[in-house]
């Protein structure tokens, strides 16, 4: 197992997207393809996807597994990026390690918001999310 420290490169603060409540913002300028957070995961079997899905946490977790069979709940920071679909970062899954990466798709400005997309962390999915209070794409 690989030793890991919580990343000194974001911070949480009240989100600039409306509706959002709280968001994840660049403490320092973050490059194109560099590692913003390596985020340990709490997997959960199927039979218990049941029970997760009546509280709060269904806005969340992650589909994990080979399979996508199970979920999985980010710590650190990692349940807390906020979703666009027009996301500066996206996440990498490393289901082996129990481990997530949130990686900078394009250079983000100490300051700025720090996004992803829901969709399975595919930036380019346009396909309308499960949370009723998130507004589709605009085409």
């Amino acid at each position: 197992m690989q030793t890991l420290t919580p990343s000194t490169k974001i911070f949480l603060a009240k989100s600039s997207i409306p509706n959002a409540g709280r968001g994840l913002f660049a403490s320092v300028d973050i490059k194109n393809g560099e590692v913003i957070e390596s985020c340990p995961v709490i997997e959960f079997p199927q039979k218990d996807l049941q029970f997760l899905k009546q509280t709060l946490m269904v806005n969340y977790y992650f589909l994990w597994g080979k399979h996508m069979d199970t979920v999985a709940v980010a710590l650190g920071f990692g349940s807390l990026y906020n979703h666009s679909y027009d996301p500066n970062t996206t996440y990498i899954k490393h289901v082996e390690e129990e481990l997530i990466n949130f990686v900078a798709l394009k250079d983000i400005k100490k300051g700025e918001e720090i996004t992803v997309n829901y969709n399975h962390g595919n930036p380019y999915d346009k396909s309308p999310l499960w949370m009723k209070d998130v507004p589709p794409p605009h085409e």
